[in-house]
């Protein structure tokens, strides 16, 4: 069969009564698609074919109102969004999945593709959509079409009344996610666990889901700022939401739902995201290990809020010589002078490699990321003095392995939290 657009589907082996089954999980889409050519509606009772130019008109004007990432921008273009970075989007997932049917398509055709550059057949307008501008705009084009768009990373640990430190983001989602994991790097302590006899880091297991489900299933059209706050003993996160369960969610108790749908399919092609639904089954998973309890919270309401609990042995931590009230100044003049002790001895090299990193990465990502041309000279001037220096480490303990794959360090990611700031 033939599916125009197409659409990342899950598919799963599985096992019944001695047989072999394929599981295809067909999620609600924003898009239209046809199958051989035909459109097909699906409700409670089956799978309908939609024959009649009205029905198919009904069928784009329900979806439209569906998913508020899909509001086309007519004057919309592609000088309005950050140059390069749809270029390092698709690096990423060429590199990801090498056999991917993107890879081959014109930057027009993966906008089509993807969703994010539609016709809408009621209203006779076409151009990109809403998902296009968050995910690749520049800061004055998204300002000036969601004006209320912001997200604010905030540590309130001593002062609780205002903060220790904060940063307000109105960047792309690309960028964005890349400043709040190094917000989450720079005052989150990880500890050393080993999955198997490979080590992972607890920290950025459970808050690259929670930072990803933030930026991939908030209703842009709501006024209410995304906030990511940091307190003594847990963490918060509210966003705007448009509520498709209801109440405080468990791994048992919730349904899968896309808010997001093709923002979600390039956050999950990049590896900023995981299969639908794994994002809270994934911080329960780890929580426990982590906080030293599984007292994690999800509810979703007009308002989704998640609270995943802290230890309470960590404590704040900064210079042996600041004393005082936290301030704008002082937390400006404390981070200045990490960031110049921290970088002092880093070569630029070294300090691109670090940025750099998100997760496990192998080396070939890793060099079309940096838009190297020569993986000697990369093992060299990169990899080799930050493997040295104690920056980043190796998944495999064997050099060699054929599978190898690099994560910063505590250190790496400390540094990499001053390189961002």
């Amino acid at each position: 069969t033939t599916l125009f657009p197409s659409f990342l589907l899950e598919i799963k082996d599985m096992e019944h009564e001695g047989k072999k089954l394929i599981h295809i999980f067909v999620p609600a889409d924003s898009q239209v698609h046809r199958n051989n050519g035909k459109i097909f509606d699906r409700n409670e009772d089956g799978d309908y074919e939609l024959r009649t130019d009205e029905q198919i008109k009904q069928c784009y004007i329900r979806k439209n109102n569906t998913y508020s990432e899909n509001s086309i921008y007519p004057y919309l273009y592609e000088s309005d969004f950050v140059p390069g970075l749809v270029e390092r989007v698709r690096k990423i997932i060429s590199i990801r999945n090498p056999e991917h049917t993107w890879n081959d398509l014109s930057n027009m055709e993966f906008f089509k593709v993807a969703g994010l550059y539609r016709k809408d057949l009621a209203a006779n307008i076409e151009g990109f959509t809403m998902a296009a501008l968050l995910l690749f705009g520049n800061d004055a084009s998204i300002t000036s079409a969601v004006p209320h768009y912001k997200i604010d990373c905030i540590l309130r640990r001593v002062d609780i009344d205002r903060y220790d430190d904060r940063v307000n983001i109105r960047c792309n989602l690309i960028e964005a996610y890349e400043k709040m994991m190094a917000f989450v790097a720079k005052h989150l302590p990880d500890k050393f666990y080993l999955q198997g006899d490979v080590r992972i880091s607890l920290r950025d297991k459970i808050f690259r889901e929670i930072v990803a489900n933030m930026l991939v299933h908030r209703e842009y059209t709501n006024a209410y700022p995304t906030m990511f706050t940091i307190y003594m003993h847990k963490v918060e996160a509210k966003n705007a939401n448009k509520p498709h369960n209801w109440g405080i969610l468990t791994p048992d108790n919730f349904t899968p739902f896309p808010k997001n749908p093709h923002i979600i399919q390039i956050f999950t092609q990049m590896g900023r995201s995981e299969e639908l639904g794994t994002g809270i089954r994934n911080v329960f998973r780890y929580a426990k290990a982590y906080s030293g309890t599984d007292n994690v919270e999800f509810k979703e309401e007009d308002v989704f809020v998640a609270e995943v609990p802290l230890d309470e042995n960590w404590q704040v931590v900064l210079p042996d010589d600041f004393r005082g009230e936290i301030t704008d100044e002082s937390t400006a003049q404390v981070t200045a002078q990490l960031t110049a002790q921290v970088t002092a001895q880093v070569t630029a090299q070294v300090q691109n490699l670090i940025f750099a990193l998100d997760g496990y990465m192998g080396a070939a990502e890793i060099i079309a990321l940096l838009d190297l041309q020569h993986r000697e000279y990369f093992r060299t001037n990169y990899l080799k003095p930050a493997l040295e220096q104690g920056y980043i480490a190796t998944e495999f303990p064997n050099a060699n392995h054929p599978k190898q794959r690099y994560c910063l360090t505590e250190k790496g990611l400390q540094t990499k939290a001053a390189i961002g700031k």
